[in-house]
């Protein structure tokens, strides 16, 4: 099927930059919590959680915040919303952004993020998400389309906007359960654990180099 897909949508996070599973492992260790405590707390109560109303933007970061921490002592122990914020940034992949900037010069591209609302995500700079923003086609946004992933409707949206049979898409993402109902739909799928394996995939699926 080399070369044969039209359009490559795109995570952010975790895809662009570093997962912030090793931030959330450190500050556990850190803070003596349980291993895997937040991703529990994040997945538990998954489409109607404090977190997931926070994505689709149906809550302010006030009410974010006291629900967060409800939530979390409830499971054992008191997090603090910001504090976990904090660790979502990710060090930069610019060999990621590359082989974006390659595939845009010749395929469809867009952006399917579960994302914060305005002012909610301060730890990745502006600069470098407004340079990786600016190389979509299309870009959907949890926070403000209020549907966010693994929601089939989020990828079903992407399709129309970009013009592109699911099936001639391929999609990248550092979450496996993002990663099914594209898959579902007809995708190509990528998940994205090292940059330099998902870039060396992706350049199989759509035959030309992105290094």
């Amino acid at each position: 099927m080399s070369g044969s897909f039209r359009a490559v949508i795109w995570d952010f996070g975790g895809v662009f930059t570093s997962s912030p599973l090793a931030a959330f492992a450190e500050f556990e260790r850190k803070r003596g919590l349980p291993a895997g405590f937040i991703r529990k707390v994040n997945a538990t109560n998954f489409d109607d959680n404090a977190w997931a109303r926070f994505e689709r933007g149906e809550t302010d970061y006030p009410a974010f915040a006291a629900a967060y921490a409800a939530e979390s002592r409830a499971l054992g122990h008191e997090l603090e919303a910001g504090e976990v914020l904090a660790l979502l940034g990710g060090a930069p992949r610019p060999a990621m952004v590359e082989a974006l900037r390659r595939v845009h010069a010749r395929l469809r591209t867009g952006c399917i993020s579960n994302t914060l609302p305005a002012g909610a995500m301060r730890a990745i700079s502006s600069a470098f998400r407004d340079e990786v923003i600016a190389l979509f086609d299309v870009v959907i946004e949890s926070a403000q389309c209020g549907i966010r992933k693994p929601d089939p409707r989020i990828y079903a949206r992407m399709v129309e906007a970009i013009g592109v049979e699911a099936a001639a898409c391929v999609f990248l993402d550092d979450l496996g359960v993002n990663l099914k109902p594209a898959r579902a739909m007809g995708m190509a799928t990528i998940k994205v654990d090292d940059a330099a394996e998902a870039i060396a995939e992706l350049e199989r699926l759509v035959g030309f180099p992105l290094r």
